[in-house]
């Protein structure tokens, strides 16, 4: 029969999504989930988002500009500079997410089997968009010892060939929580530019900071255009997960004019969902102030349960709305996949994400987990109470 490519039996499964069919048998059994294993948010869309669609005279719902529509681009570059970020309306390209606009930089700036480093854990889909464009991640390992701070800019000059062509970071960092500092950007602008390479920095948790800190974005660098590339999204920022519009923001103009290219090949991105994320530019401040207090309180909430638990290690995290937690167990594929299938509290159980699955090192992160705090305070403790009586009982 015929065979299906390398690339396709090479191409990673989710590790967030693939433990689905057990939930679902879980949930046929007449158990309750909580589910701490994706970054789905039970806040509510802002009002004025979902106002938009509803209220829109649109009579045909036709193609919007394949770089998305001039409005809303000049919208957000207003939304930019509020943060300390100036640019124009032509450095932004709107894409159907942020997975878009990493397909799109990858295939933009990468030739096959050239390498991206990155620090791991990593969001997981990164392996996948390298997979599909042929691309080879060189990972740089974080560790939980450390807080997942960056590692020292001399592992990276160690990690640099001649295929290298970028370095890639999330700030705030999934699923670790991490926060970079002013100081690590410059540390890495500095690199790149010795080396000519292109920095990419997942910036889609911007506005999740907690403790006092503040994000610095690469694009507040200077005299580094032509090297830096910013990947956004409405998911996070505005609960919106299901929108599916992000951008890639530069200004260097050759990488915008080929991801065009790539653009123009799909079209264009989803017409209603660029209204809605147009309107959400509208959102006021205090609707992030209320916000941020409440992850900011199921993060204290999280931490602090999991700190009652014997042999448990996480690090607190300083932004986004994740954390890795170490478990004292030799499997925690085995162990989450366990929890569905044969553990309750109840009738009541847990869904997590094996953490091994956001690194590309082999047999790193095999006993960690990586724990969604996008649940209210009440089901936190429930959770973290049913994962701490699961360990007293499980077998590695």
């Amino acid at each position: 029969m015929p065979t299906i490519s390398k690339k396709g039996q090479l191409m990673p499964e989710s590790p967030i999504r693939k433990l689905v069919p057990y939930a679902e048998d879980a949930i046929k059994k007449g158990k309750h989930i909580y589910h701490l294993n994706i970054g789905q948010p039970d806040i509510k869309t802002p009002e004025v988002a979902l106002q938009a669609v509803r209220d829109n005279s649109v009579e045909i719902l036709s193609y919007s500009r394949s770089e998305g529509s001039e409005t809303y681009r000049k919208k957000l570059a207003n939304y930019y500079s509020g943060h300390n970020i100036n640019v124009s309306h032509k450095d932004i390209v709107v894409t159907t997410g942020a997975s878009e606009a990493i397909a799109f930089i990858f295939g933009s700036i990468m030739d096959v089997d050239d390498e991206v480093i990155i620090c791991e854990p990593f969001y997981a889909n990164y392996i996948a968009f390298a997979t599909a464009a042929s691309v080879k991640v060189v990972p740089i390992v974080s560790k939980i010892e450390d807080n997942f701070a960056l590692p020292a800019i001399e592992e990276f000059e160690k990690l640099i060939t001649p295929k290298t062509k970028a370095i890639m970071i999330c700030n705030p960092g999934n699923p670790t929580g991490c926060l970079y500092s002013e100081k690590e950007i410059k540390q890495l602008a500095d690199i790149v530019k010795r080396n000519d390479l292109f920095l990419i920095s997942d910036e889609v948790y911007r506005e999740f900071t907690y403790d006092g800190s503040s994000h610095y974005s690469i694009l507040e660098l200077e005299d580094l255009d032509e090297h830096t590339i910013m990947i956004d999204s409405v998911s996070k920022r505005y609960s919106m997960c299901g929108a599916r519009v992000g951008c890639l923001v530069t200004k260097n103009e050759t990488i915008r004019h080929t991801v065009l290219k790539f653009a123009q090949a799909r079209l264009s991105p989803p017409t209603y969902a660029q209204i809605a994320s147009e309107a959400a530019l509208q959102t006021p401040s205090s609707y992030f102030e209320e916000v941020k207090n409440k992850y900011l309180n199921r993060r204290n909430t999280l931490i602090t349960e999991l700190n009652k638990i014997d042999d448990v290690k996480v690090v607190t995290p300083m932004g986004a709305f994740y954390c890795i937690v170490e478990l004292p167990v030799k499997d925690a594929d085995h162990f989450a996949q366990w929890l569905l299938e044969s553990f309750d509290v109840d009738n009541e159980t847990v869904m997590v994400a094996p953490a091994s699955g956001f690194y590309s090192t082999p047999n790193i992160g095999k006993n960690q987990i990586r724990i969604a705090y996008v649940l209210n305070r009440r089901s936190l403790v429930k959770a973290v109470n049913i994962i701490k009586e699961a360990l007293k009982v499980y077998k590695n």
